[in-house]
C-alpha cells in the first residue's frame, strides 16, 4: 500500500514534488521507503509419485504426473517411488513438503480423494482410509519415518481409487476416465503447499 503526504493540493503545492523535495526538509528526511517488502519465499512440494508402470492403474500417478501443468512443476520437485519406504519421507527436508500420490484400494475405481499426510499413519474411526495398492502398508512406511525423522514431514495425499493392477495390464477404464480430474487434484494441492506459512497442511 502506498502512503500520500498531502493527498490534496494545497497552497503551496508544487506540482507532485515529494515531501523530500518540497517540505523544506533535507532530502532523505521523513520520506518513505518506496522499496516493497519482498514476497514470502514459495515453499518447495516434494511429489512422491508411487507405482509400477506395467501394473494397470499402480500407474495411475505416473501417468498424471506427465500431464502436469509447467506451473505446478516449477513449484515442486517430483521422485518417483515404485513402492513408497521410509526413506522417501526421511529425504524431505525440514524445510519442504511432501504430496504423496499414488492409486489406492479401498475407494470407488476413479474417484479422486485428497487428505492429510498424517492420516494415512493412524487407523481411522469409521469408513476405512484409502490404502496404498502396494505390498508394503502405507501405514508401516509412515510410521518408520515418524520414528527416523523424528516426526512425519507436512504435508498431504492425492490418491485415486483403482481396481486392476494385474502386471502387463492397462488402465481400467473408470480410472483412464478420471485421469483428468486426478491431474487437476494434484496441481491444486501442489499449489496449495508451496504456498507460505497459512497454506501449510
Amino acid at each position: 500500500m502506498h502512503l500520500v503526504r498531502n493527498p490534496l493540493p494545497g497552497p503551496d503545492d508544487r506540482g507532485g514534488l515529494t515531501a523530500a523535495e518540497g517540505d523544506g526538509r533535507p532530502a532523505g528526511e521523513g520520506a518513505i521507503d518506496p522499496t516493497p517488502e519482498p514476497a514470502p519465499a514459495r515453499r518447495r512440494v516434494v511429489v512422491l509419485a508411487c507405482g509400477e508402470p506395467a501394473r494397470g492403474d499402480d500407474a495411475a500417478a505416473l501417468r498424471a504426473i506427465e500431464r502436469l501443468p509447467a506451473a505446478a512443476l516449477e513449484a515442486a520437485e517430483i521422485r518417483h517411488c515404485r513402492t513408497l519406504g521410509p526413506d522417501d519421507l526421511v529425504e524431505v527436508g525440514p524445510d519442504e513438503v511432501c504430496l504423496l500420490v499414488d492409486a489406492a484400494v479401498g475407494i470407488t475405481p476413479g474417484l479422486v480423494v485428497r487428505g492429510p499426510l498424517e492420516s494415512l499413519a493412524r487407523p481411522a474411526p469409521g469408513p476405512a482410509i484409502p490404502r496404498s495398492s502396494h505390498l508394503v502398508p502405507v501405514e508401516e512406511a509412515l510410521g518408520l519415518a515418524a520414528i527416523l525423522r523424528p516426526g512425519l514431514p507436512a504435508g498431504s495425499f492425492v490418491a485415486i481409487g483403482g481396481v486392476s493392477f494385474g502386471l502387463g495390464e492397462r488402465l481400467s477404464a473408470p480410472v483412464e476416465a478420471a485421469l483428468p480430474a486426478f491431474v487437476e487434484a494434484i496441481a491444486a494441492e501442489i499449489e496449495r503447499l508451496a504456498r507460505p506459512a497459512q497454506g501449510a497442511a
